[in-house]
Parts: structure tokens; C-alpha cells; sequence
């Protein structure tokens, strides 16, 4: 009978603390998985609400409040979704061996019974036959269940195995997520610093990127105002860096562009690899976007060199008020210790300077490169 109680104590626990994890998962979590994805969406509302306002700093600020609350939410979503899967395959591994024990146990006994010969005769050998037979039967009974039962819990560790893959996956996902909060909260950070909270500051700062998006645009487009200069070698001086501020730039740095008949190309196809400090994330210097160049052209400025922005859908595009007025950077920003700027490769060179909404004119340089439909554009430099 102690037996008996045990088998069906081995059985019936691993059942119950299958079902009650479940329960228990149910209501352990603060809030439920609906009332998460509920505040997610009604977040996005909000977001695309705001679109349609004006643009001031009190938006951009609302927006990246909105944004860090969508991407804690989105968070606390994901660990809950982890959180109640590594419950689901750990209960599943832990009742697998417990009842594959269980089992082991009962059909090394039922074994040992058959061996003795005719259960008949065995029967009848045994002091207490009833004991014998109603052991006998019950063995057969719970055997035969608890087959069916670890059929069933073995093709669920099978579809747990899947879901063990997709544990890893939502991990990958949730250090994503973490990794995107950290650059929010950078960037909100990084607006009050430059703008220091200020709205007339933060206007100055998008008619600014406005007037110099707008003279990138007509220069590439060859609407500039230019004067040639003649022939120039690879590694030839060509203009320096303007240090400071200066017509559409709040800072030192060359806007350095690759053109094919006025189409951009990425400077880092064309550009070898270099000594640098990626400083393209916010902050003083973090770093943001990346720094791949693989081509075989020299630098057009000395090393180190200093990287403000990169090619693309940048970080500053995709989080500063620079994507308020365009979505893709045409070139890339680069900076050094030294101002001197030089021709990438050898071509015929031509200075020009190009005057738009901003009240100034931005000058440039280009170089036509021999042999090729290529052009390159130094921009924020004096001759």
C-alpha cells in the first residue's frame, strides 16, 4: 500500500506542479501582458499625435519622453514574455525526470515479476496472494497510463526545445531594447544641454541645419558659383578647416561628399582605413554610427581623425533636431587636430561658395577626379 501511495504521489505531484506554475505565473505578474500592449498602443497615439503640431522644443521633448516610456514598456514586455517561458521549459524539463524516473522504476519492477515465470504460478507461489495480485494490476494500470502521459509531456519538450530557441531570441531582442533606451535618454539629455531648455535656441538651431541642408543640396546639384583652379595632385593642399562657427556649421569640422554626376556616394567605399575617435553618438564623444571605411583613397584631412557623422540614416538624422529637416546625411563630418584639408585623389580643382536662406555663403571646393565620372565636395573650409 506504501507503494502504491508513493507511485501515485510521484504521478499526481508532477501534474500539480505543472498546472500550478501556470496559475502561479498568472498571478505573480503586476500586470498582465494585455494591459502592457494596451499602454504600448495608446503611447504610439500619443506619438502620432504629436506629428501633427508644431515644431518646438516642447514636442521634441514630449516625443522623447514618449519614445522612453514606448521602449520601458516594450521592456518590461519582453522580460515578462521571457520571464514566464523559462518557467514553462524549466517545470517541463524537471517533470520530464521526474516521471521518466517514476516510470524506470515501475517497469524495472513489472520486470523482475515476469521474470519468475506463469504470473499464474507466481501467484501461487506468493505467501499473500492478494497482496501479489492486486500489486500485480495496479502496475500494469499505472504503467500503461503513465505511458500515455510521458508520450505526451515528450512531444511538448520537443515543441519547448522551439521554445527554448525563441527564449535566446527574445533575449537578443531585450538587450536590443535596452541598448535604444540608453541612446533615448542621450539624446533627450543632449538636446537640453545644447538648447539649455531654451526654444528660441532650439529654433535657431533647426533654421540653421535648414539653411545648410538646402546649400549641401544646391551645391551638389551644381548650382554653386565656381571658379577654376586648375590641376591638383592626390595628397595636394586644397583649402583648411574653418575653426569655430561658421556659415551654416555650429562647429570645426569638414562636410566631406562623394558625387557621381551628382548622385552621393558612401565616402567610406572609397576612403582606407584610418586612425580615429568615433565621436558620431551623443555626448562629448560616444560612439554611434559606424566607422567602416574600405577603399584605398587617403584622407583628405591628417589623422587621428575625429568623427562627428557618419553616411545615411545617422544617428543625429534619426535623434536630433537635424531630422526634423532631412532623413539622410549626404557625406560625412570629419574633424582633426590639423586644419589642412587636401585632395583625395588627383583631378582638376574649382572653388565656389553658394548663398541661401541662411544669410551667408557657404564655400567649398570640389575636385573633378581624372579618369572617372567622380567628384568630391570639402565643405566649411576657406580657401
Amino acid at each position: 500500500m506504501k507503494d502504491k501511495l508513493k507511485l501515485l504521489t510521484t504521478a499526481g505531484a508532477v501534474i500539480l506542479l505543472f498546472l500550478f506554475s501556470f496559475q502561479y505565473s498568472s498571478f505573480a505578474q503586476e500586470r498582465s501582458p494585455e494591459e502592457i500592449r494596451k499602454e504600448i498602443e495608446e503611447l504610439k497615439q500619443k506619438l502620432g499625435n504629436l506629428s501633427e503640431q508644431k515644431n518646438t522644443l516642447s514636442k521634441q521633448i514630449s516625443q522623447f519622453n514618449y519614445q522612453i516610456k514606448l521602449t520601458t514598456l516594450k521592456i518590461e514586455e519582453t522580460e515578462e514574455k521571457i520571464t514566464l517561458l523559462g518557467g514553462r521549459i524549466g517545470l517541463l524539463e524537471n517533470s520530464l525526470q521526474s516521471l521518466s524516473d517514476a516510470f524506470s522504476s515501475r517497469a524495472a519492477e513489472t520486470y523482475k515479476m515476469t521474470r519468475l515465470g506463469d504470473p499464474f504460478i507466481m501467484l501461487l507461489m506468493a505467501p499473500d496472494l492478494n497482496g501479489v495480485v492486486s500489486r500485480f494490476h495496479y502496475l500494469q494500470r499505472i504503467q500503461e497510463a503513465d505511458r500515455g502521459l510521458l508520450v505526451r509531456l515528450q512531444d511538448a519538450q520537443i515543441n519547448y526545445s522551439n521554445e527554448k530557441t525563441d527564449q535566446e531570441e527574445l533575449q537578443t531582442e531585450l538587450e536590443g531594447q535596452k541598448q535604444v533606451l540608453g541612446v533615448q535618454k542621450e539624446a533627450k539629455a543632449d538636446l537640453l544641454t545644447v538648447t539649455k531648455n531654451d526654444e528660441k535656441k532650439y529654433q535657431q538651431l533647426l533654421a540653421q541645419a535648414r539653411a545648410e541642408y538646402e546649400a549641401i543640396q544646391a551645391i551638389t546639384a551644381g548650382k554653386g558659383v565656381e571658379e577654376k583652379v586648375g590641376n591638383v595632385g592626390g595628397g595636394e593642399r586644397i583649402a583648411s578647416i574653418i575653426r569655430g562657427s561658421s556659415c551654416n556649421s555650429s562647429g570645426s569640422h569638414l562636410h566631406f561628399i562623394v558625387s557621381d554626376n551628382g548622385s552621393t556616394h558612401n565616402p567610406f567605399s572609397y576612403l582606407k582605413s584610418v586612425g580615429h575617435i568615433n565621436c558620431s553618438g551623443p555626448g562629448e564623444c560616444s560612439a554611434a554610427d559606424p566607422f567602416n571605411p574600405s577603399g584605398g583613397w587617403d584622407w583628405p584631412i591628417n589623422p587621428t581623425i575625429r568623427f562627428n557623422q557618419g553616411y545615411g540614416p545617422t544617428w543625429a538624422v534619426q535623434n536630433t533636431w537635424v531630422g526634423k529637416i532631412y532623413n539622410f546625411h549626404n557625406g560625412i563630418d570629419v574633424d582633426s587636430d590639423s586644419s589642412e584639408v587636401k585632395a583625395v585623389q588627383s583631378g582638376i580643382l574649382y572653388r565656389g561658395s553658394y548663398g541661401g536662406s541662411g544669410g551667408c555663403r557657404l564655400r567649398y571646393v570640389r575636385v573633378d577626379h581624372d579618369g572617372s565620372n567622380l567628384d568630391t565636395y570639402y565643405l566649411h573650409i576657406n580657401y
